[in-house]
């Protein structure tokens, strides 16, 4: 049994919750509560953890075999022991305060002991010796990637594909001993992309110090998620993974442009995918008196946290929409001290379908602080930018045409080897000059276009052509066919619902998943 047939027979699991009163958005979470329990009994069995980290009367062993309303007053009993440390009379259980951080608040929605005991019976028949081949941690991956491709579960707005994830750190190098930071983790996506990287590097850190094996561990990797339920997902990532942490483990939790990003020292690295969208209320996105620019755009608010937080030198990675680009007013503003303190070197044009929200048109920036040529340079660093379109003449990508590696291997080739943008580069991919899809841009060019970095060239042949669209008429005609579908999905996901959602007023839309 392959990885992608657990996450299949895992996901399969969630047809038994519905019938719980138990959504899509809320299924992952519901699911991985018990499904942590299990894997670090697997891990353990398998000699892969020094100790149990998990209680006595807190494990596995404590849950399979029993059955009825005191298997599920059990579970119940297990998850407050775990969130507060202590059982029904007070008395100590652990004092283990990452155990504490990832059950915080956790409690069981399911009412009926035989779904909890059917997904225990699911749980223990899976193969799991197969699975530890390719990684607990990577089986639990898959499993928050299913959880996003799946529409109905709400959670794939921000979630990065992996692929990306893994052709940035690529393309930024991360070594041993430097500070890596994402400040809005979601489920941890880059920070264990990143550990995964260094330790494909350095032997699994074998090769490193004990000392510097236990930065590794505990002090090289620090992330901020806003919404606890991303939060509890990620700390079990980063944990299947390795990855501990201080004692709030790796993600801590709050908000990047408040009081909790404010606090963060300076990284050497920052891989992000920030949240889209603006603030309620047309509001400043954030409470921070250190960003200079105020801004009801999340996007901006959290690159002037990105760009600022980096250490003299340090380097950047950030996924962010178009409207960054072009937008007027502070985002020119934004963009213009962007270049001034950072070498803005590369920009990637990333093609539309590769999230799991679709038509969201997105950018990589990849920037240092300081110029490439002298770190401690603040002023004026950007002198050129690179800009590989990676989204003209593009197949449509969608689950029948996944997004991949293959996709991004020009673009790493173009972009060269050295993580701050210095290799030898020509415009010289996929054509010469304006048929290329990576050319140079100077300062200047950028200032003569209203410092929009807004820039595209290429003639895309998947682009309708005014002259060529159909009479008004026909327009009007497909728009309503498609608006009539629409509806028809609409009424038919409403059916699904389950009378208690209805009876609150419809379904909950929540922070998507994002790392």
């Amino acid at each position: 049994m392959t990885n992608n047939d657990i996450v299949q027979k895992l996901w399969n699991l969630c047809d038994v919750l519905r019938d719980d009163g138990i959504n899509y958005s809320d299924y992952v979470t519901e699911l991985v509560l018990l499904l942590f329990i299990k894997m670090v009994h697997e891990n353990t069995e398998a000699g892969l953890l020094e100790k149990h980290p998990l209680p006595a009367g807190c494990r596995w062993t404590d849950l399979n075999g029993k059955s009825g309303i005191n298997l599920l007053n059990d579970y119940k009993r297990i998850l407050l022991s775990l969130s507060t440390g202590k059982d029904a009379d007070a008395n100590l259980v652990h004092q283990d305060p990452l155990i504490s951080a990832i059950y915080a608040d956790a409690q069981t929605r399911l009412r009926e002991p035989r779904h909890l005991e059917q997904m225990i019976r699911t749980l223990d028949q899976i193969d799991w010796f197969s699975a530890q081949k390719d990684g607990l941690g990577d089986l639990y991956e898959g499993l928050l990637e299913k959880n996003a491709s799946e529409t109905k579960s709400g959670a794939g707005q921000y979630f990065t594909p992996r692929a990306l994830i893994n052709s940035m750190v690529r393309c930024l190098k991360p070594q041993p001993g430097e500070v890596i930071q994402d400040p809005a983790a979601g489920t941890a996506g880059f920070l264990v992309a990143a550990d995964q990287y260094m330790r494909e590097q350095t032997d699994n850190y074998l090769d490193l110090s004990a000392k510097d094996a236990a930065f590794q561990k505990n002090q090289a990797f620090v992330g901020i998620e806003l919404v606890p339920n991303t939060r509890r997902l990620s700390l079990m990532n980063c944990l299947l993974h390795g990855m501990e942490g201080d004692d709030e483990g790796v993600v801590h939790l709050g908000n990047a442009l408040g009081e909790a990003g404010k606090s963060l020292p300076r990284a050497d690295i920052i891989l992000a995918n920030p949240p889209f969208g603006t603030s309620k209320g047309g509001e400043a996105s954030n409470t921070r008196d250190d960003l200079t620019f105020k801004t009801s755009n999340k996007q901006l608010a959290f690159l002037q946290h990105i760009y600022r937080n980096l250490k003299p030198g340090g380097r950047a990675a950030v996924v962010l929409p178009d409207n960054v680009l072009f937008e007027a007013g502070v985002g020119t503003e934004v963009r213009r001290d962007l270049m001034h303190k950072c070498n803005l070197h590369t920009l990637l044009r990333l093609p539309t379908g590769i999230f799991y929200a679709q038509g969201v048109k997105t950018n990589v920036l990849f920037f240092q602080k300081g110029s490439a040529t002298d770190p401690l340079q603040a002023e004026n660093c950007t002198q050129r930018t690179w800009v590989f379109d990676l989204r003209s003449n593009m197949p449509s990508f969608g689950k029948r045409t996944p997004f991949g590696d293959a996709h991004l291997k020009p673009f790493e080739e173009a972009y060269g080897s050295d993580p701050n943008g210095n290799s030898p580069r020509t415009e010289n991919v996929d054509g010469i000059g304006e048929l290329s899809r990576f050319r140079c841009f100077t300062r200047q060019q950028i200032a003569e276009r209203g410092d929009s970095l807004d820039i595209s060239w290429l003639k895309d042949d998947n682009a309708m052509d005014a002259a060529d669209l159909p009479a008004p008429e026909v327009l009007a005609g497909e728009a309503m066919a498609e608006l009539t579908e629409a509806l028809k999905e609409l009424e038919a996901l409403m059916g699904a619902l389950v009378p208690a959602e209805l009876e609150a007023g419809g379904l909950k839309l929540e922070d998507g998943v994002r790392g």
